[in-house]
């Protein structure tokens, strides 16, 4: 099924999203800069940047920037983004990128996300969730910390291949996706869904939460 997912996407893509220099040249820099191909695919990026716009937001906060693909999807729809990356030479990439895509409105913060997050200030109006899956959790309380009523919360990669049903698997990512559903369950400060999506990235989805 996979080979038909990713057809599926590049279909939508070919009839929804125009071609973009500065997104495509992000991932071309990218896979040349050694870094894992990873990032959301064209269809979720729009997907973000249409969140952004539909909750009207203008401060972003970005956990996991990886190459910046999906923080100029972001940026193109904000008023300011902040985006955290833990590795340098990733951080290095992005900005790169962030310049030839002619984003200026974007800060590139390098460190261990928990600690960054403790420096900022909020309220941000959006953030979106997709670095290392053991620090979900953590990252979802700087994210509350963060935000006011109605900010919007997307957290990337929480269905792992459907692998969270599974009670006896205690992959590192998988028991932090679980950690992430037991903080979520029964939380008066959010209200939250989950989607499983397929695609060119497989089988995998992401949780969407408002906060009251």
């Amino acid at each position: 099924m996979d080979d038909l997912w990713t057809d599926v996407d590049a279909y939508v893509v070919d009839a929804l999203l125009a071609p973009d220099a500065g997104l495509d040249g992000a991932l071309q820099r990218s896979k040349e800069g050694g870094l894992p191909e990873i990032a959301v695919a064209p269809n979720q990026g729009k997907l973000l940047q249409l969140l952004v716009r539909m909750s009207g937001a203008k401060r972003v906060l970005e956990v996991g920037t990886l190459g910046g693909y999906s923080t100029i999807w972001l940026a193109r729809a904000a008023e300011r983004v902040t985006t955290l990356e833990l590795d340098q030479h990733h951080a290095d990439v992005a900005r790169a990128n962030l310049t030839a895509a002619g984003i200026t409105n974007t800060e590139v913060l390098v460190g261990p996300a928990a600690a960054s997050l403790e420096g900022l200030e909020g309220p941000y109006d959006f953030v979106f969730i997709d670095a290392d899956k053991p620090g979900n959790p953590v990252y979802v309380e700087h994210a509350l910390r963060l935000s006011r009523p109605g900010t919007v919360i997307v957290v990337d990669n929480t269905i792992r291949q459907g692998k969270i049903v599974d009670p006896a698997n205690d992959e590192p990512a998988v028991v932090g996706t679980r950690a992430l559903y037991d903080l979520l369950r029964g939380d008066n400060r959010v209200d939250a869904t989950a989607v499983q999506t397929v695609g060119s990235k497989g089988h995998d989805g992401f949780v969407l939460a408002i906060v009251r």
